[in-house]
């Protein structure tokens, strides 16, 4: 169970990167989460460029903590209706996206990705974090097309 979690809380977690289609996994996660009162832990990644030795490029996820922090309010603000009575918690995680995902979905009842599908194959049928979200993750996944 999550430090800030209490005995009883329901919680759904969703990944956050500004795209439409975690907009849109956003806007599912809080639907959902007014008909079974959870509460939401929006989620977003970001890594130090530094630590990658230059090659900051191969890291689809990469940003930077300020960028990222901006990103996630950015979302949430733009697409929470304003009279949404769910808790929609915001927290941003430096490392890789998938693996920062599954750790916060450890005591959740769902985890919430949106569907990019660009891993490099064409015709893949989901991206490379939502598909590794999908074989590794703790609690059930929901993947949302935009």
């Amino acid at each position: 169970m999550a430090a800030s979690q209490q005995p009883g809380d329901r919680r759904i977690v969703v990944g956050i990167d500004g795209s439409p289609s975690s907009r849109e996994a956003l806007r599912w996660a809080v639907q959902q989460a007014a008909l079974t009162s959870s509460v939401v832990d929006a989620v977003i990644a970001w890594h130090d460029p530094a630590s990658y030795a230059g090659y900051a490029w191969l890291i689809a996820d990469t940003c930077d903590r300020d960028l990222a922090t901006k990103t996630l309010s950015e979302t949430v603000d733009s697409t929470i209706p304003a009279d949404s009575r769910v808790t929609v918690r915001q927290r941003v995680v430096e490392g890789h996206a998938a693996r920062v995902l599954l750790d916060a979905a450890h005591g959740a009842d769902l985890l919430v990705v949106g569907n990019h599908g660009q891993g490099g194959f064409r015709g893949m049928l989901l991206g490379s974090v939502s598909q590794h979200c999908v074989q590794h993750s703790p609690c059930p996944v929901v993947i949302v097309h935009g």
